[in-house]
């Protein structure tokens, strides 16, 4: 993410879990300061024991407790299709990223290979079945789409990259995903934020 590991940066995880992807930052990037959105209080606690600072609010409806413009880095991964409020959740990413930000997105994929099978096959994706907590589902095309015509100020995609691909055994479905990333398991996708001014 950043070339320079000295420089301080801010890095926020929406919906943080137990702290693995802020691990991960915190191992190539020593210095950063990593701030979690996190409403499981068993989290939390685990989250503030690793030196983590926490905010337990409720993404769909509270405002993310930052600055305008005052976060490098923005994580929000297998968390979208859980909510409803999208709008307001990126509305809020948006708001506090800085123009030149990076916003990292991790979704379950709709259009995955084992989906498109149990659909011609009559048989609900498993990214959406109605007794799952899942409520949305997305494909590479729609997350692109949603943020650039919601927010006009832009995102430009960096870089795109797939995870998994059933029913395939670990290391098939690991070069599978890498040669046919839009029909993986899991999408993952790295954008920066637009340097023009957002109006909300």
């Amino acid at each position: 993410f950043c070339q320079d590991i000295t420089t301080p940066i801010k890095v926020l995880d929406i919906g943080a879990g137990y702290g693995t992807d802020l691990s991960i930052v915190q191992k190539h990037h020593p210095v950063a300061q990593l701030y979690a959105i996190e409403a499981f209080i068993s989290f939390q606690q685990n989250l503030k024991d690793n030196g983590i600072t926490v905010y337990g609010i409720d993404i769909e409806k509270g405002v993310l407790p930052f600055e305008d413009n005052s976060i490098d880095l923005i994580i929000c991964n297998q968390i979208l299709e859980h909510c409803k409020e999208i709008w307001w959740i990126c509305h809020e990413i948006t708001r506090v990223l800085k123009p030149g930000g990076t916003f990292i997105i991790g979704v379950p994929n709709l259009a995955s290979f084992h989906n498109r099978l149990l659909l011609l096959i009559g048989k609900q994706p498993t990214c959406i079945k109605n007794n799952s907590a899942h409520v949305r589902g997305y494909t590479k095309n729609d997350i692109i789409k949603f943020l650039n015509t919601g927010f006009p100020s832009g995102y430009q995609l960096d870089s795109f990259y797939g995870s998994n691909f059933y029913p395939f055994p670990r290391r098939i479905a690991m070069l599978l995903a890498k040669i046919f990333p839009k029909m993986a398991v899991g999408i993952f996708f790295k954008f920066t934020k637009s340097t023009k001014e957002y109006n909300n």
